[in-house]
Parts: structure tokens; C-alpha cells; sequence
């Protein structure tokens, strides 16, 4: 025996429905009255009406006996309440999921299309949550890792959403979890192959930094990624601004750090007042030590200048 399709709860096209000649019930026309829906005609086949909603007008077909002894749901007033929730939330409603009725497609501020659960879309809304679409957050998240070598090879297996298992793409090609924090500083070091700080490539550099007072102060350092190291370390959550003045490219960390070691014994020859004291930027540069006074930047330049010249001859 065939079963008759399912129409309950959804949006059909109603105007060419045939038509079944059976009559309709007086239980049914109380059910519907009751429940706020007039009965237009039995369609289909014996056991589905035709039924209009009071609140919106639209009508739908539903089994006769939800409407005697149940409840219809109104699919145009449930299509209308999930497109102002999505609306609230900042992001466009599609579809529902034909498949599980908690769920339903969604359009990002993006344009990527996202399955979403009902209830995550009315938090959004009445919290004020942002919408965060994964396909763009995935494609974030791989453009990190591959700036370092490394690409993305899944979720964190011990479940910490903090943590990715990435692989080194342009090393030794082993796989490991490392937080995400750390691959987009650059902190940390490949258990398979051991690169880090001491045998990857590294830089000196110059950054020049204006404290919330107005006052200018320069810096020597090195580090295997500057933009990293001003951004994410020096400057994190601070008032005061930075830039990258120059860097120099040195074939390993350990030789950075040497050379580095070997600029600042220098600059205290010929500069030994230009230190700056702590106290004046600690609060606004995550470093402890090996800041200058601004008269000390022309200097610093010409010393890095003249080891390029040295490195380059």
C-alpha cells in the first residue's frame, strides 16, 4: 500500500490540489474554529484539508486529524517568525532543513550559505552574538598557518577549541596540535623537525614606538617574524602605537640573537645615556629592556646598515 505524502507543516502550492469529494466533518470545522483556521476543501485524498490561517492568510494542507484534535502549525507564520529571527541576528534565512526541522539554511553577511539550528539563530539575536561563518573562518585559520609553512590538517583530536593538528606543509611534514595562538604568533617549535627559533630563519629589526604621553622611543631586537613580535607580544592590548622602521634578514635565530648581542654592546659605547628606564614604558611595551631614547634611532640605523654591508660582502 502507498502512503499518501506528508503535508503537514509545509508550504505547498495549493490552487491545483485536486480535490476529494468526501464531505467535511462538523468535529472538523470545530477543531479548525478552535484553533484559528478555516477549512477550505478536503484535498489530496481522504485524509487531508485544505486549511486557511486567520493570523496571516496562507493557506496549507494538513492531515484532518491534527486539525480536529490537535494543533496545525501555520508553515507561513512559522516561514515569517524564522526569517525576522534571522533577520535580528544579522544574517538572511533561506529554507527550512526538510531533513530535521531544528534546522534550516541561512545566507551570511558574507554570502556563504550555512546550516544552522534554530535555537543558535534566536541566541544570536537576543544576545547580540555576531555571526561567525565557518567556511570564512576556515579559510582564515589556513591562510595563518600557511604564512608559516604549515597548513591546516583538522580540528584539535583532544577536543580543545583553542588547539588545531596542523602539518608542517613546507617542513618535515609531520602532524600536531598547536594552539592557534601561537601558530599566528610564530611561538613555538616543530617537534618533528625542530625548527624554532634557534635554527629558522630569522630577523633584526628597528621599531619605532610612540608612548600615550607623545613621547618617541626606538627599539633593537630580532625575531623570526617582526609583524609578529610588534603586534602580538610588544603592542598587545596597549595604548601606545608601533612601527616596523627597518629588519635585516639573518640565516638563523641563534645568529641573530649574536649579532643583536654584538649591536648593543655598541650602542652602549657610543651611546651610554640612551637607554630608556623601564618604569617609563612598562606599562605599555611587553619588554623589559633594550629601549632607546629617539635620538638614538639614527644611530641604530647606520649600525644596522653597516652589518648588512658586512653580511652582504
Amino acid at each position: 500500500m502507498t502512503k499518501s505524502p506528508r503535508f503537514t507543516s509545509r508550504i505547498v502550492e495549493t490552487a491545483n490540489l485536486p480535490r476529494h469529494p468526501g464531505q467535511i466533518q462538523p468535529a472538523w470545522h470545530l477543531g479548525a474554529d478552535r484553533n484559528g483556521y478555516d477549512i477550505l476543501a478536503r484535498v489530496i485524498d481522504k485524509n487531508h484539508l485544505l486549511i486557511r490561517c486567520r493570523t496571516c492568510g496562507g493557506a496549507h494542507v494538513s492531515r484532518y486529524f491534527v486539525v480536529a484534535k490537535a494543533k496545525p502549525m501555520c508553515p507561513h507564520c512559522l516561514d515569517t517568525a524564522w526569517r525576522q529571527e534571522a533577520e535580528t541576528a544579522g544574517i538572511a534565512f533561506l529554507r527550512r532543513d526538510e531533513t530535521d526541522r531544528k534546522y534550516g539554511f541561512y545566507r551570511a553577511p558574507c554570502g556563504h550559505e550555512q546550516r544552522l539550528q534554530r535555537g543558535r539563530v534566536q541566541t544570536m539575536g537576543t544576545e547580540g552574538e555576531s555571526y561567525r561563518c565557518d567556511i570564512c573562518q576556515a579559510s582564515l585559520e589556513e591562510a595563518e598557518a600557511a604564512r608559516r609553512g604549515w597548513s591546516v590538517a583538522g580540528p584539535d583530536p583532544e577536543g580543545n577549541p583553542s588547539y588545531r593538528l596542523y602539518r608542517h606543509a613546507q617542513g618535515c611534514g609531520c602532524a600536531v596540535r598547536i594552539a592557534r595562538a601561537n601558530m599566528q604568533s610564530g611561538r613555538f617549535t616543530c617537534p618533528g623537525c625542530g625548527e624554532g627559533w634557534a635554527t629558522a630563519p630569522s630577523f633584526l629589526y628597528v621599531m619605532r614606538f610612540r608612548l600615550n604621553d607623545d613621547r618617541r622611543v626606538v627599539k633593537l631586537g630580532f625575531s623570526r617574524d617582526p609583524d609578529s613580535r610588534l603586534h602580538y607580544q610588544l603592542l598587545s592590548g596597549s595604548p601606545a602605537t608601533g612601527e616596523i622602521l627597518r629588519h635585516l634578514p639573518m640565516p638563523t635565530g641563534r645568529a641573530a640573537q649574536s649579532a643583536e648581542k654584538r649591536l648593543h654592546r655598541r650602542i652602549a659605547q657610543q651611546a651610554p645615556t640612551a637607554r630608556v628606564p623601564a618604569e617609563v614604558y612598562a606599562a605599555q611595551i611587553h619588554v623589559a629592556s633594550e629601549i632607546y631614547t629617539a635620538e638614538t634611532e639614527p644611530l641604530i640605523l647606520r649600525l644596522l646598515d653597516g652589518l648588512a654591508a658586512d653580511l652582504a660582502a
